[in-house]
């Protein structure tokens, strides 16, 4: 694998191993209406996501073309984030379970290269469009939900834009508040790799751990030990380690199969688990 045949990891050795997390990950997700799929399949994916944000920063930060970039990564969101409001929506026919894919990384990415734009702006003290870019992203789920709110009639232009051409970081379980400030933290502090990935791994731990175990906790049916056996998203902390192996090269291999592939899986992993159900199911 490129980037072992120098010290530490490139950047595209770390977007391989995500890639096999995420598709484990992925699998037990499509099929654990089985419950045949082990639960360490997306344990171990607990670390995809956080080496994808990884690289994102660092792709952000030394690629030549910044424009060309995100529009790529738009471009999948659009593709992806339209479907899901098409299921959503019911416009379009999902397994017979109801269940559909919610996978939208590319979601977040889009909202981060605006915010990483912003934040080198602000570094260089061009305050009006920094600003903008920063606190608009942010805000736009809030005040979104304000106008539904105050204008009904709203709700659907709003809802459709939200998925469409202006993201949410809230419109589906990969983009989320934590995941964007995951990836602020990581550009944030990209330039000390040490601090970077304490403050990642300490973040990880306090948003995903001690925050749920505080809201779980109250329930009378918790037990500490269901921290490591069903709310397991801080594992993902240990991706530090990973981050820590990164040698600062980008690597040899594919610019956009990695972008191409993350659609590609989901759905053919969708189609599969659907084509699978009158034989899996049980029912």
């Amino acid at each position: 694998m490129e980037g072992l045949r120098t010290r530490g990891l490139s950047a595209t050795a770390l977007k391989w191993i995500a890639l096999v997390l995420m598709v484990l990950d992925h699998i037990h997700y499509m099929f654990a209406y089985t419950g045949r799929v082990p639960d360490w399949f997306s344990m171990l994916g607990r670390l995809s996501a956080p080496l994808f944000l990884f690289c994102l920063t660092e792709g952000f930060a030394h690629t030549h073309d910044r424009r060309k970039y995100f529009i790529k990564v738009y471009f999948i969101h659009l593709l992806m984030s339209g479907l899901l409001f098409l299921m959503i929506a019911g416009l379009l026919p999902v397994r017979p379970d109801g269940f559909y894919p919610m996978n939208g990384m590319m979601t977040s990415f889009a909202i981060l290269m605006v915010v990483f734009q912003g934040m080198d702006w602000l570094r260089e003290k061009r305050w009006g469009p920094g600003l903008a870019a920063v606190v608009l992203p942010l805000a736009w789920p809030v005040l979104a939900s304000m106008l539904m709110g105050m204008v009904p009639a709203l709700q659907m232009p709003l809802s459709v834009l939200g998925y469409t051409f202006l993201p949410m970081w809230n419109s589906n379980p990969d983009a989320t508040i934590g995941t964007i400030l995951t990836g602020i933290l990581l550009y944030g502090f990209r330039k000390d790799r040490r601090v970077q990935a304490g403050v990642f791994a300490g973040f990880t731990v306090l948003y995903y751990f001690f925050y749920p175990l505080l809201v779980f906790s109250q329930s009378p049916d918790f037990h500490w030990t269901m921290m490591f056996t069903t709310a397991y998203e801080w594992y993902g902390a240990l991706a530090a380690v990973l981050m820590l192996c990164y040698n600062g090269e980008r690597g040899r291999g594919p610019k956009t199969f990695f972008y191409l592939f993350y659609p590609a899986h989901v759905y053919v992993l969708y189609a599969l688990s659907w084509a699978a159900w009158p034989l899996l199911s049980g029912g």
